[in-house]
């Protein structure tokens, strides 16, 4: 299926260069168009997305993500073959393939409310494709979508197409925030699913070439659409089971006097379990963990598998727990009230080397700490303080919520300190001049186990961290 990527090679013709666009600017399509703009110069990139302001945010100098390593590749690439616009219909247009990178946020309404995904971005996306598309396209889903979901979007373009000839192909992605530009140079594995059928495997082959510049072939899985869409939920999935499973464990280890990093490190030397996500923590955050889960879930539920269902929630059910859990542990400690006390909260976004706070357990602590009637001092150096007030008051209004631009400031005349994202520079802040600015007797509450704890505890503070116990006073 040539799908218009090349020209006649007779005399008198050249090549035509692929054109890729990229519906979508966000986490996913900005680094991962980046990539291929760096690797693949010879192929124009373009990534388009409705909101302007995101678009004006790309062709700046402060980009809407913070990833590192970021910047020096939109710089290499922007305006040579990387380029940003709101012209969705005209990138289409000239695309020959067109990867979808939209929002798909769980439901907050209907049927599924909660725990399925919600495709009308998606929707939306595969009917603008059709009515603008002039000629043959490959259409790449690379947003988190539940399993079936490239037959919505094969139904829409067939019903639609006005003799247009449409591929779909299914390549999601593996990025962890904080690593993305690592993970794209140099990627565990590159799955794309397709139909078994000569279109789907001829556009499964194109695809697989575009990342061929630079991902060795063994790591370029082809596998049928179903087992692809399926196959990223599970991974998320997998990856959620280990933190809660670990953080489980912290609570064990907090009531036996067992250490969880010690646990953790024991049961990591085991090659069949390894080491990664084994760190016990306040919770697991981020874009697509719960999310996916919880569209596990539905489908599990969809299909007739209630215990298997249940068995996924649980994962979720325990995340919430360990939120929650962590934020007892501080109005208990401070004498079974912090009402009125202020308390600094450092690190908001979910993980560090981030600015994404999406389903950051800092949210969730922020706001049962603020029902408590505390006064909640925020700190975060990559988080605004906009963005900060948004997702704990969700627009609304409360004076006890203030934001710090420095670790000292924000600990200045509180009773306690809560570390919520593993930020390096929280590891060798001046403890023993936040000590000085604090109301005594002064607390610290380590959801990351990043502190130096015997340190603190000879400078005075109270120290409660996960998965440890309290040393007997």
């Amino acid at each position: 299926m040539g799908l218009g990527l090349s020209a006649p090679s007779g005399k008198g013709f050249r090549p035509r260069p692929m054109k890729i666009c990229c519906i979508g600017a966000g986490y996913v399509g900005g680094p991962t168009m980046a990539m291929i703009a760096l690797k693949a110069p010879d192929i124009t990139v373009r990534v388009v997305d409705m909101n302007p302001a995101r678009i004006a945010a790309w062709e700046s100098g402060k980009l809407p993500i913070y990833e590192p390593g970021l910047d020096e590749v939109v710089r290499q690439t922007r305006g040579r073959n990387l380029f940003f616009s709101t012209d969705v219909r005209g990138a289409i247009a000239e695309a020959d393939i067109i990867f979808v990178a939209v929002n798909t946020p769980t439901k907050t309404y209907g049927v599924g409310a909660g725990r399925a995904a919600d495709l009308r971005f998606i929707e939306s996306v595969a009917r603008t494709i059709a009515e603008t598309a002039t000629g043959s396209k490959i259409i790449v889903e690379k947003s988190t979508i539940p399993v079936k979901t490239a037959e919505t979007i094969k139904d829409i373009l067939a019903a639609n197409s006005r003799g247009c000839k449409f591929e779909v192909l299914s390549n999601p992605e593996f990025l962890a925030e904080g690593t993305a530009v690592a993970d794209l140079l140099a990627p565990d594995r590159v799955l794309i699913g397709g139909e078994h059928t000569p279109g789907g495997e001829a556009a499964a082959r194109t695809l697989a070439e575009v990342y061929a510049r630079w991902v060795p072939r063994e790591r370029i899985i082809v596998t049928n659409l179903w087992s692809s869409e399926l196959s990223k939920l599970v991974a998320n999935a997998f990856l959620a089971q280990r933190i809660s499973s670990i953080n489980s464990i912290s609570a064990l280890c907090e009531a036996t006097g067992a250490d969880v990093d010690e646990v953790a490190h024991a049961i990591g030397l085991d090659t069949r379990i390894g080491p990664k996500f084994l760190k016990a923590s306040v919770g697991f955050g981020g874009s697509c963990f719960q999310k996916d889960i919880l569209n596990l879930v539905y489908l599990c539920k969809h299909f007739g598998l209630p215990e298997v269902a249940a068995y996924w929630e649980s994962v979720v059910q325990m995340n919430d727990w360990q939120k929650k859990r962590f934020a007892e542990w501080i109005v208990n400690d401070l004498f079974n009230t912090v009402s009125g006390k202020r308390i600094a909260v450092l690190g908001f976004a979910f993980k560090k080397d981030t600015n994404d706070t999406r389903e950051t357990p800092a949210k969730y602590v922020c706001r049962d700490l603020l029902a408590e009637g505390a006064r909640v001092v925020v700190y975060d150096p990559k988080v605004s303080a906009e963005q900060i007030r948004q997702d704990v008051l969700e627009g609304g209004q409360n004076q006890n919520l203030e934001i710090a631009t420095t670790a000292l400031q924000a600990c200045a005349g509180t009773h306690a300190i809560a570390v919520l994202t593993e930020w390096d520079e929280f590891k060798t802040l001046d403890f023993a001049a936040l000590q000085g600015v604090m109301q005594k007797p002064a607390f610290v509450f380590d959801g990351r186990n990043i502190l130096p704890h015997q340190k603190l505890r000879d400078l005075g503070f109270r120290v409660h961290a996960i998965g440890k116990s309290p040393p007997q006073s």
